[in-house]
């Protein structure tokens, strides 16, 4: 019995969500079963990995597409809803994979210039290790996305704790107890977070935290505002994080800065990698071993 394309389900998902409002993938699955006729074995075949199985995981596919088009939401852990957008959309049902398909190139170049290059005809074939990379580099934009989105959807104090965490997560801080902390809410003086280097405090890394929407530039103003905020501070050293982008005029004015002031710029692309490489609020979901003959061992053997 064939399981459904996970992009044969944008349909029926935004249907079903529209009725009952808010639903878990869970709960999806076992109505989506009934609707393509699927018996247990097929429900719950494994990928060969033993790494879950398959039918649930084009479900969850198909819910972080949708939302990364903007057809549905995710208003509390584990739970989607379809939003104004979503269902506008069930107007146009014969659309919808197309939609989405055009958002995502959007929202990801690396996946727009992969799949225009797996199109163009007289292109060499890609090896096996080849297409791997490439569909894991697929994988990691979307997770990216997601990433960002997610934080776009808490607080912004939220967003100045998750910064202090990942630069503790990164090294910074190394065993001090109480090593980063965020600062006053109200009153922070262009200051969001501080990360102590060393047990005494001698040494201090200062943070400012900007959760704008992707179309939101940092501008330089900002990023001077803040290089003003470390001297009152006594720090050299600084990093300003956004999930959005920096204007050229933002870079161009860290790279004209004194070599004794040390401001990084992290934005809202580098933030997601960060995250995902350093595991902060990130589970390890598959682990495919690649192995290949070792030459050293095999080389001793005798030929025939």
């Amino acid at each position: 019995m064939r399981l459904p394309r996970f992009d044969e389900m944008f349909l029926p998902i935004l249907q079903e969500l529209k009725k009952t409002q808010s639903s878990k993938a869970r709960d999806l699955e076992e109505i989506l079963a009934k609707k393509y006729n699927l018996d247990d074995k097929s429900r719950n075949l494994m990928y060969d990995s033993g790494n879950g199985p398959i039918f649930l995981d084009r479900i969850q596919w198909a819910l972080s597409y949708l939302n990364m088009a903007g057809l549905i939401e995710k208003p509390q852990r584990g739970m989607n809803s379809i939003n104004k957008s979503g269902i506008k959309m069930l107007s146009k049902p014969e659309n919808i994979k197309d939609f989405v398909k055009s958002e995502i190139k959007k929202r990801n170049p690396v996946i727009k210039a992969s799949d225009e290059h797996t199109d163009t005809p007289n292109n060499e074939e890609l090896t096996p290790e080849e297409s791997l990379y490439e569909h894991y580099n697929k994988i990691t934009d979307i997770i990216y996305n997601e990433i960002i989105k997610t934080i776009l959807s808490k607080s912004p104090r939220d967003f100045e704790n998750l910064v202090v965490n990942l630069m503790q997560k990164m090294g910074y801080g190394g065993g001090i107890r109480d090593s980063g902390t965020t600062t006053s809410y109200t009153n922070d003086k262009g200051i969001d977070g501080i990360v102590k280097e060393d047990v005494l405090g001698f040494g201090s890394i200062y943070l400012q935290a900007k959760r704008y929407a992707e179309n939101n530039l940092v501008g330089r103003e900002e990023v001077q505002k803040f290089v003003g905020a470390l001297a009152p501070a006594k720090s050299n050293k600084g990093v300003f994080i956004t999930t959005s982008k920096f204007a050229s005029t933002a870079l161009k004015y860290v790279d004209s800065l004194d070599s004794s002031i040390h401001v990084v710029l992290i934005d809202g692309r580098e933030l997601a990698k960060y995250i995902y490489e350093y595991d902060l609020g990130m589970q390890t979901e598959k682990i495919l071993k690649i192995k290949k003959l070792d030459s050293d061992f095999w080389d001793q053997m005798k030929d025939d």
